[in-house]
Order: structure tokens, then C-alpha cells, then sequence
């Protein structure tokens, strides 16, 4: 009783805001946290305080209701801030609505129920993602396979996956590591949670997760992908029904013609792309381009397109930042070759000189799905027992940006401008 009596409180406290004062989120280079400032917005939303985000208004800037509560949080995170006025606000509104300016505003009515997909054992600086939400202070569920088939999905509106391996070729980390204690304890524990779901193979659990994922997108659900759980996820759909793993992985040998069997029609992103069927090379398949590379770390780029904000909202929210460029950087999977992404795929940011996708978007049924290649946006070559990556090092990173925009965008709600 107490905690519902000091919550309506708090409800009642951010009503009674100066509604003629605004706070202003910058989003350029003026801003000194960019990270934090997605994690301030998504606070504000879970007290059911709407807001608003200003595509391409100054690097994606953010516009909140002032209240004093909002400031302090502003003040304690490191967030820079403007306060301005009702007619500051109309007169912002007034230069984005303009049909001359690449502009726009999208309402952020609901913050979005956050899962990210990862095994039981797994740490906070695991993946990019799960150090970008710890770090801006946004809150998400762990689920894992248990969860996933046990239709667990429907409570969340966004999921995340990162290096995880739907093949069920643990990663294809055989060669390296196959005699490492870790390694075998995680290929028998992997096992017997695949025979405590009835499944006889974990390839045969993992391609169920993956069916489940792509219904969970199809019904509504928002997909987000990185690293080799983007192509790994792709092999597995086009594979149903095919055994592409040796028997170091489960038991007993490949399907010799497992490559004339694979049916591109059930991916998503890719299309006519090659397995790698050598158990020993740290390689899922052509889809990616880490072992054809020939670029340096120093000139490592790729560019994000630049879409009307207007008439494409969702990916000028996905490609929302202070930068074009953004230095590039690898993964199991760093970023995949031109040539097999699909047609109807949206790419949203490439190295064209080198035929590389890094960034690509696309609707599934009625959700929609994001792939972004690499590991990790500020750690250009991460190994496996590498330090992790102190984002507090970090809090302008373009490359986490984009993993931001992606949780951030769920909450969007395309409006009409009112002044």
C-alpha cells in the first residue's frame, strides 16, 4: 500500500510540470553523454511522460517536458541540457515541419520491454548491447532457449541477439577450443538442456528458437541482431531439415549435400550464400567478409545513408547521430558481403569500396528486424577473455549510438507536428 501511495505521488509530482518549459536534449556534438542521454529518454517514458525525438534536428535531439525531476536526472547522469520556452519549442516545431528542411518529429509514447537473448552464464560486458543498456541505465529481462520455447517471447516488445550460434556448431570455436575445459562443459551442458526439451541435438533446439524468433517478428516483435547471431541465424532457417554439423558437434556426420538443400526463401537478410563446412575454420559461411578483408584498422570506415525523415521515419530513427562516418570494427561476423543481401533488404550503412554491408533493415510480417555487423562499436578486434570495453571511456560513440537508436525506436509513434 505504501509503495502504491508513494507511486501515484511521483505520478502526480511530474503532472503538475511547467508545462510552458521544455527540456531540450542535444544530440550534436554539444552533448557530453549521448549514451545516457537514450537511457534519460527511456526513464522519462517509464513515468509515463511522453516525448518527443527530432529527426536529423541536431544530431537527433530529444524534447522533454520540463520538470525539475527531469533536470536533476539530467544533472546526475552527465546529460547536457537546455531549458527553453513554449515559444522556443513552436518555433523548432515550425523549421522541422517546413516541407524544404530533411526534419522531422516522431512521439515517444511507451518505453519498451526490453529482452536480450543469452545464456544463463553470460556476463554483462558479453556483448555490446548488454553493456550499452547497463550503461545508459536502461532495464532488460535475460531469457534464453527455455524461455523462447516456452513461448515467453510475447511479453516483450524488443529482443536482442549477439554471438550466439543457431547452427549448433557452438560457435564454430571447435579448432581453437575444443579442448578447453569451458568449451566442453558448455557443449555438455548445451546437450543435456536440449534433451530436457525434447529436443535429440542442440542444432535441433536451436533451429526451433529461431522458427519461435521468426514468428515472434511476423506477430509484431522488433529483432535486433549483431555479430555472428545475424548470419548464424539466417544459416539455420535455410538449413531446416538439412544437417550441416559434423560429428564433433552432434554425434554424426554432415549431410554431404546440405549446400544444394539449403532454401533461401525461409531467411531474412541473405540469399545464395556458401557454408563453410570445414568443422575447423572459425567460419559459418560467404556471408560474412572477416577472412577477404584487406583494410586497415586506421582506415576502417563505413557511412549510414541518409533517408527522408519525413517519408521513411524508421530508418532516419535507426540512422540518427552526430556522425556519417563511423569507424568500422570486426566480430565473428564483421559485416556481410553486398552481393548476398537480399534485394528487398534496406541498407542503412556500408563500405562501398570494399562491397561491405555493415547495417541493414527490413520488415518481417508485422514486425520488423535489424542486423549490425561486428562485436563491439569501441573494441575494433575483440578476442574471446579480452578485457571488456568501459563504455564510460566512451559516452559519444557513434557506433553505440546506432545499437541505441534501435531500442529507443520501438517507442516511436508517427504524429502530425503541433505547435
Amino acid at each position: 500500500m505504501k509503495h502504491t501511495i508513494i507511486t501515484i505521488l511521483i505520478l502526480i509530482s511530474f503532472s503538475v510540470s511547467s508545462w510552458g518549459a521544455y527540456l531540450l536534449i542535444p544530440m550534436d556534438n554539444a552533448q557530453k553523454n549521448h549514451l545516457k542521454a537514450y537511457g534519460l529518454t527511456y526513464w522519462t517514458l517509464e513515468k509515463n511522460i511522453e516525448a518527443w525525438w527530432l529527426l536529423n534536428y541536431r544530431g537527433g535531439s530529444f524534447l522533454l517536458y520540463f520538470h525539475k525531476d527531469i533536470e536533476k536526472e539530467c544533472i546526475l547522469r552527465g546529460i547536457s541540457y537546455e531549458v527553453i520556452a513554449d515559444g522556443q519549442k513552436n518555433s523548432i516545431f515550425n523549421e522541422i515541419s517546413s516541407p524544404s528542411v530533411n526534419m522531422d518529429a516522431v512521439k515517444l509514447e511507451k518505453a519498451p520491454k526490453i529482452a536480450v537473448y543469452t545464456p544463463p552464464y553470460s556476463q554483462p560486458w558479453d556483448d555490446a548491447v548488454t553493456l550499452a543498456l547497463t550503461y545508459a541505465e536502461i532495464p532488460y529481462d535475460k531469457i534464453y532457449d527455455r524461455e523462447i520455447i516456452n513461448g515467453e517471447l510475447i511479453n516483450y516488445d524488443w529482443l536482442h541477439l549477439h554471438h550466439e550460434d543457431f547452427t549448433g556448431q557452438y560457435g564454430k570455436f571447435y579448432g581453437a577450443y575444443g579442448r578447453m575445459k569451458w568449451y566442453i562443459e558448455r557443449q555438455l551442458q548445451s546437450e543435456q538442456d536440449a534433451l530436457s526439451m525434447g529436443f535429440n541435438k542442440v542444432s535441433q533446439l536451436k533451429l526451433a528458437v529461431a522458427k519461435d524468433i521468426k514468428s515472434y517478428v511476423a506477430e509484431g516483435g522488433f529483432l535486433f541482431a549483431m555479430c555472428s547471431a545475424t548470419d548464424s541465424f539466417d544459416i539455420a532457417l535455410a538449413a531446416e531439415g538439412v544437417d550441416i554439423c559434423e560429428s564433433m558437434f552432434d554425434g554424426d556426420p554432415a549431410d554431404p549435400d546440405a549446400q544444394s538443400k539449403l532454401d533461401f526463401s525461409r531467411t531474412f537478410a541473405f540469399t545464395d550464400f556458401t557454408l563453410v563446412k570445414n568443422p575447423l575454420e572459425y567460419e559459418f559461411s560467404n556471408i560474412d567478409v572477416t577472412n577477404d578483408r584487406k583494410v586497415t584498422d586506421k582506415e576502417d570506415f563505413f557511412t549510414l545513408f541518409e533517408f527522408s525523415a519525413k517519408w521513411d521515419p524508421i530508418p532516419t530513427m535507426l540512422c540518427q547521430n552526430h556522425a556519417n562516418m563511423i569507424h568500422g570494427f570486426m566480430g565473428q561476423t564483421t559485416a556481410f558481403h553486398a552481393g548476398l543481401v537480399k534485394p528487398h533488404v534496406l541498407i542503412m550503412g556500408e563500405n562501398k569500396s570494399l562491397g561491405e554491408v555493415k547495417y541493414i533493415h527490413s520488415e518481417f510480417g508485422k514486425g520488423m528486424w535489424t542486423f549490425y555487423g561486428g562485436h563491439d562499436p569501441e573494441d575494433y578486434r575483440h578476442y574471446v577473455g579480452d578485457e571488456h570495453t568501459d563504455l564510460s571511456l566512451y559516452p559519444n560513440s557513434p557506433g553505440y549510438r546506432l545499437i541505441l537508436n534501435n531500442v529507443l525506436f520501438p517507442a516511436a509513434k508517427k504524429k502530425k507536428l503541433k505547435t
